[in-house]
């Protein structure tokens, strides 16, 4: 099987000085070249800083409010948060087994051999780039728009320029603090859950406090919204159930993703067989009760639903109505800095899964990106991950208006592609492991005989994301339909086919040629 060894008695035996965590990495075919100095915890946070529902929750929000409305977002949260913890717990059954940095990656091609690890980790890598890219644009945002609010009459956010010059600022910011010192990221990524967890809370006690009357229950729960230009606005039908719906569920798909840096970061994590796993599902599982709570504190917040649909949809809308300037630049900012954490710890993981897929020779330059500092960071890959970042960006450069109202529909398209790059390549190792069955060795953390029926909602899931990511989210985003221009068009529909068909040439003209699967570090014959 490529990447893995099976090692004899001898061989262990020789490996007897080293530490759980380095023996089984050995086992895989590794030499420990990171610093294992996270801890379990540490481990849980940078999955839970990722999914980040002080990220997710509010930058896309827009599009869960245009696309369903408030009753999309009150019952489509639970419901979906269910599938993408089925997504969790079969990716932490296979990073117990498997606890290395090249993660979902090195999973597949020891499932499926190197055209399956190729596949999965290209997929990998391009939504990781493009979650970077999504949630640091985001971050950019909402300080803009806090400081509109903080800042009266002598600011006027919006600017587009000025945002991007904010998005450059916090990819250089959290660059800087990826280069540095991976201590001090675990440290960070510590203070950040606590960052979102009490500002979290922060934010609901003030919106159930603050505002002089709440939305009814009826409101939240019952009332739709189409506010994407098709089917003349209805919100009934089949039109609206398997077409506008999908739209707006992209909210809840796009928020609780990123929880595969509990991998990336396993060669870092003490007790990775162990620590990892429970990482990666309890970031989702406390996410999805605090998102939930989070989402219908801004639904119950509302005052006037009609002007929010207005405005776009957009949570500083409802905050613009329910409170004060002054509190909603401070809640508006509380967000903001959970999104800089968030998009630090995205960093992390991409440059990690950039310099273990570097490290086996399948990325271009790859001498260049499996290079480490003296400190043994993978500095080159970090800076990688931030050009490719700004560059897939630059799009939301261009205004974009329907009926009145500023719609992100690059912002959207990029968190489009980072979502299904992710949910694609998840899926290819929970499939491989489902076809594997009980030939299949568990780590300490196993799903047992429970694996086919979570295996199954998984992958179920994945086709639901591949059908929302290629939606377009406006009416003038489809050629055939009035008022038509490039600008409104979800790009994903042209990057991630065109980045599929150049992945196959590459593979079909090059790769299937000499790569193997995942190279190792360590020859176990040869060391015993």
């Amino acid at each position: 099987m490529p990447g893995g060894h099976e090692t004899t008695d001898d061989q262990l035996r020789h490996l007897a000085h080293l530490d759980d965590d380095e023996r089984k990495l050995a086992e895989l075919g590794y030499r420990q070249e990171l610093h294992r100095t996270w801890s379990g915890f540490s481990n849980f946070a940078i999955s839970f800083s990722i999914i980040s529902i002080l990220a997710g929750c509010f930058t896309t929000f827009g599009q869960g409010w245009n696309g369903g409305g408030p009753a999309a977002i009150a019952w489509g949260w639970p419901l979906l948060s269910g599938l993408v913890l089925c997504i969790g717990l079969c990716l932490a059954e296979l990073v117990s087994a498997y606890p290395t940095s090249g993660g979902i990656y090195w999973w597949s091609a020891k499932l499926g051999g190197p055209r399956a690890g190729f596949y999965t980790g290209w997929l990998n890598l391009i939504g990781l780039l493009a979650v970077v890219a999504s949630v640091a644009y985001g971050c950019a945002t909402f300080f803009d728009l806090s400081l509109g609010f903080l800042v009266p009459g002598n600011y006027t956010p919006g600017n587009l320029s000025t945002i991007f010059v904010y998005f450059l600022v916090i990819l250089t910011l959290t660059a800087l603090a990826n280069i540095f010192s991976s201590h001090l990221l675990a440290r960070l990524n510590n203070i950040s859950v606590w960052w979102h967890v009490f500002g979290a809370a922060f934010i609901i006690a003030m919106l159930f406090v603050l505002p002089h009357r709440h939305a009814s229950a009826s409101l939240v729960f019952t009332h739709w919204v189409n506010n994407t230009g098709f089917f003349n606005g209805s919100t009934h039908g089949f039109g609206f159930i398997f077409f506008i719906l999908p739209i707006g569920a992209l909210l809840t798909q796009y928020t609780i993703t990123g929880f595969d840096a509990s991998a990336h970061l396993s060669e870092e994590t003490k007790g990775a067989a162990d620590s990892a796993a429970r990482g990666m599902w309890r970031s989702i599982f406390y996410s999805a009760i605090g998102g939930w709570m989070l989402l219908l504190a801004f639904l119950f917040a509302v005052q006037d639903e009609a002007k929010v649909t207005a405005g776009g949809g957009g949570v500083a809308v409802i905050f613009a109505q329910a409170l004060s300037s002054h509190w909603a630049g401070t809640l508006l900012l509380i967000a903001a800095i959970g999104q800089f954490f968030c998009t630090m710890a995205c960093l992390t993981s991409c440059s990690r899964m950039t310099f273990a897929f570097s490290r086996d020779g399948v990325v271009p330059g790859h001498r260049f990106w499996s290079k480490l500092d003296a400190k043994r960071n993978p500095v080159n890959a970090v800076l990688l991950s931030v050009v490719v970042a700004a560059l897939l960006t630059l799009p939301a450069l261009v205004k974009v208006e329907i009926n009145g109202a500023p719609v992100p529909v690059a912002f959207y398209a990029v968190t489009s592609i980072g979502v299904i790059g992710l949910y694609w390549c998840f899926a290819i190792p929970i499939w491989k492991r489902l076809r594997l069955g009980s030939n299949f060795t568990p780590g300490s953390w196993s799903l047992g005989r429970h694996y086919r029926w979570i295996s199954v909602l998984a992958l179920f899931d994945v086709v639901l994301v591949t059908f929302m990511a290629f939606l377009p989210t406006a009416s003038l985003g489809v050629p055939w339909m009035s008022g038509f221009a490039w600008k409104y068009v979800n790009y994903t529909v042209l990057v991630f086919p065109t980045a599929l068909i150049l992945l196959t040439i590459y593979w079909l003209t090059s790769v299937r040629r000499w790569f193997t699967g995942p190279k190792t570090t360590i020859d176990l014959d040869q060391e015993s």
